[in-house]
């Protein structure tokens, strides 16, 4: 398995993760918990050191925590995310960043993922939804003075205070894929 730097983080992720909404038994319906234990453990044999779950993926984060456990010592990077507060799939514009990911909700949401995965830190945590009207914006900013969170400063591309041109906000909007995975 290759490996390359993960953005501005610099973790050397594997270029094929193991995504583990799959895994958590409230999507997928048909997954065993043994199955899935299994599957990222061959993964893991594999080469695979990046696993990403989400609040919202049922008993993803349990499950990925205890995997995780058996590896110790194997260089893995978990990344989570946050659910948006105010339950809304995918951020409609104009919502202000403050309504969506307060502080106080992403120190929350992620307090209740580490006691969920039993780990002591994420590697990265990632929003669940984004618009690009909250660059600079919100006081998510905050974050980067979280210690629960390895390497947050890295990870933070904004994360120290000042807010993206409208030129780099151009930038970043035009390399934006949009697709809505809420509609049918």
């Amino acid at each position: 398995m290759h490996n390359r730097p993960l953005g501005q983080t610099g973790l050397p992720v594997s270029e094929i993760g193991y995504g583990a909404w799959g895994i958590g038994g409230s999507m997928w319906i048909g997954a065993q918990e043994d199955e899935s234990v299994r599957a990222l453990h061959r993964a893991i044999e594999l080469g695979v050191n990046f696993i990403d779950t989400a609040r919202g993926y049922g008993e993803s984060e349990r499950i990925v925590g205890q995997v995780v456990h058996e590896h110790r010592g194997d260089p893995l990077y978990v990344a989570t995310k946050v659910p948006p507060k105010n339950r809304k799939w995918p951020a409609p514009d104009g919502l202000d960043p403050a309504e969506t990911f307060p502080g106080e909700h992403i120190r929350a949401s992620l307090e209740t993922s580490l006691r969920a995965s039993g780990l002591e830190a994420f590697d990265v945590l990632q929003f669940h939804v984004w618009s690009d009207e909250w660059m600079g914006r919100g006081d998510w900013l905050e974050i980067a003075g979280m210690r629960t969170v390895r390497n947050v400063e890295r990870n933070a591309a904004v994360g120290d205070g000042r807010g993206l041109s409208a030129e780099r906000q151009a930038i970043v909007a035009k390399h934006r894929w949009e697709r809505n995975f809420y509609q049918s």
